[in-house]
């Protein structure tokens, strides 16, 4: 049996991953469950699946769920805050941690994890861009095991032979392509933008995502973190990264030799394929997602990106170019951007704008230590708070 941790648990990814633990009750047991606020999603879970913990990142939401488990679960220990965070990431009887809490919140509990040498299936995107030098150098540090999440780097995992970590023209790769669908917006004029809705911004075609990612996908940022991911991940410099459009979601991503040969994976768009892939690596096993009937989808298209309609891709780009503090600036500038859109303080084409001016005002200084990060990461929300706040003629 397979100790599994799930941090996020009540998100689409914890609520997939469970999905497929649920379907080998004998290779699994789920040690730990952890959510933010959502008390009803985790007492299912906990009542179905029957964690050792429970923690909250809301310390109200952890007392509320302690007196609803009391008479039917006295035996989960419910916890609170950045402790019980840390209890679920490093529990003794977890082998495997599904690190999938969003944003920058992610990055303590993944981390914690790591150094109590555990096995990591990454799909916080932002604990690589925020902190992907010191992410990697504990992974190094501490002989730890990541598995990639995200569909599109899950599909260069298995497209990759198992030494990538020497560097792509040692294993003879030309470049790294990831594949994005586009999003809901695809085909909207410009102008057409500035009114678009977080209800449409969240409707993506293809994948069931929470909010803050949909909103993402919708701006393209979702590919650009992407981007700043696999910079990190298979060791590859930006400039052999490539991103191509393509609206069905059946590639998940692409890897090109030097030879001409292309490898990809193709997949449903379902997220319980990668999550199986990684809990089961170097082993496969039933995921419950249906198998692609091609002649039904007869079809599939390409297309290069609109980093002028887009621009949160080339933004993302020149972070990683530039190096440094600036993807942690540009991943707290988003996250604030975003949750201001959400809450109908912003238009959509004033993400890119909020995260561009950020990334101009804040001071990048130099970066020694986490704690240097998290002080940049603290200064450039305040300066996109404030760059929202001086702009109240934004709403709508």
């Amino acid at each position: 049996m397979i100790g599994i941790s799930i941090l996020g648990s009540t998100g689409s990814i914890g609520v997939s991953t469970l999905d497929v633990i649920a379907r080998h009750p004998q290779r699994y047991r789920v040690t730990a469950l952890t959510a933010n606020t959502d008390v009803e999603g985790m007492r299912r879970q906990c009542l179905q699946h029957q964690p050792q913990i429970a923690a909250m990142a809301d310390p109200a939401s952890a007392e509320k769920l302690a007196r609803q488990l009391k008479q039917p679960a006295p035996h989960i220990q419910v916890m609170a805050g950045a402790e019980g965070l840390q209890a679920a990431a490093t529990h003794t009887d977890t082998d495997s941690v599904m690190a999938a809490i969003v944003g920058a919140a992610g990055l303590s509990p993944t981390l914690a994890a790591i150094r109590a040498g555990k096995r990591i299936l990454l799909a916080n995107k932002e604990s690589l861009v925020m902190a992907g030098q010191f992410f990697m150098a504990e992974v190094e540090r501490c002989h730890a095991t990541v598995s990639p999440i995200d569909s599109e780097h899950n599909a260069i995992f298995q497209c990759l032979p198992p030494n990538y970590a020497d560097g792509l023209d040692h294993i003879g790769v030309e470049r790294i392509l990831l594949t994005a669908s586009g999003g809901p917006f695809r085909h909207w004029p410009m102008e057409k933008l500035q009114s678009a809705t977080p209800e449409q911004a969240c409707a993506h075609p293809n994948w069931v995502m929470g909010r803050k990612i949909s909103v993402d996908s919708a701006t393209l940022m979702n590919k650009g973190l992407e981007v700043i991911e696999a910079h990190w991940l298979f060791n590859a410099p930006p400039e052999r990264i490539e991103v191509v459009v393509h609206p069905e979601s059946i590639i998940h991503s692409l890897v090109a030799y030097h030879d001409g040969s292309m490898l990809a994976q193709l997949g449903n768009p379902d997220m319980r394929t990668p999550i199986a892939h990684a809990l089961a690596w170097p082993e496969r096993h039933h995921s419950g997602v249906n198998m692609l009937d091609l002649p039904t989808i007869a079809q599939l298209n390409f297309e290069r990106p609109d980093t002028r309609r887009f621009p949160c891709l080339r933004l993302a780009f020149e972070a990683i170019q530039a190096g440094g503090s600036a993807p942690a600036i540009l991943n707290a500038a988003n996250e604030i951007a975003v949750a201001a859109f959400l809450e109908n303080k912003i238009r959509f084409t004033q993400i890119p704008e909020i995260i561009e001016n950020t990334l101009a005002q804040t001071p990048s200084g130099g970066v020694e230590t986490l704690s240097d990060l998290f002080a940049i990461d603290r200064t450039a929300r305040h300066y996109a708070q404030r760059h929202i706040k001086a702009h109240n003629s934004w709403t709508y």
